[in-house]
């Protein structure tokens, strides 16, 4: 029986596409270097942001990620959760589960990911919230769901994993854990949906 959904952010609860393509070229405008390439957009929008600052200054080996690192962390983010763009179903989905399942996020953000669920009032819906900050290992390393599992003493097969990049689908594989692949149909998921209110009419949702 379900007792447990996960969450992903970027892609799933939020279209952050145009909020990471800013602030990743903040960054790299900072230290004088270029936008990103759309390629470069398209990695930064599913990795760790240690490993996107990694890939996005690759070209320049001269540049210290130390330094990078701490601009990134004196940075405010404010500006740029007015680029984020919550899915218009969410609130409704996560009204009609909360009071039967329990909800929790797995993320790739860091410090980021607690302003936005106070800046659109969502911080009360989820009881637990893994980010590459507080996992042991960050996605695609099972660690953060097997955190969560075992903070609501919950089996795998108890839970679900909502993501739209490979880096889900590897994720949730790496323990075991059924993934709802969102918006993404060519991705390698268990089931497959283009919103949230769709998920509710999915088997697992149905069981008694």
């Amino acid at each position: 029986m379900l007792k447990l959904i996960i969450f992903d952010c970027d892609g799933v609860m939020f279209d952050s596409r145009f909020a990471n393509r800013e602030y990743y070229n903040q960054l790299l405008a900072h230290f004088n270097r270029p936008a990103m390439s759309q390629a470069e957009l398209d990695y930064v929008h599913i990795h760790n942001v240690m490993d996107s600052i990694r890939h996005i200054f690759r070209h320049y080996p001269r540049q210290d990620l130390k330094e990078v690192n701490a601009y990134r962390m004196a940075l405010d983010y404010t500006p740029f959760l007015g680029h984020m763009k919550m899915e218009p179903d969410l609130i409704e989905f996560l009204e009609r589960t909360k009071s039967r399942y329990k909800l929790a996020i797995s993320t790739n953000r860091t410090n980021t990911m607690l302003p936005i669920l106070r800046m659109f009032q969502l911080e009360d819906y989820f009881e637990k919230v893994m980010t590459a900050e507080n996992a042991r290992r960050p996605k695609p390393a099972a660690d953060a769901l097997l955190e969560i599992l075992a903070y609501f003493a919950c089996q795998t097969d108890e839970a679900i994993y909502i993501g739209d990049s490979i880096i889900d689908r590897e994720h949730s594989a790496n323990c075991g854990m059924r993934l709802i692949g969102f918006r993404n149909s060519a991705l390698d998921a268990e089931y497959h949906v283009t919103s949230f209110l769709e998920i509710l009419g999915l088997p697992p949702f149905l069981e008694p």
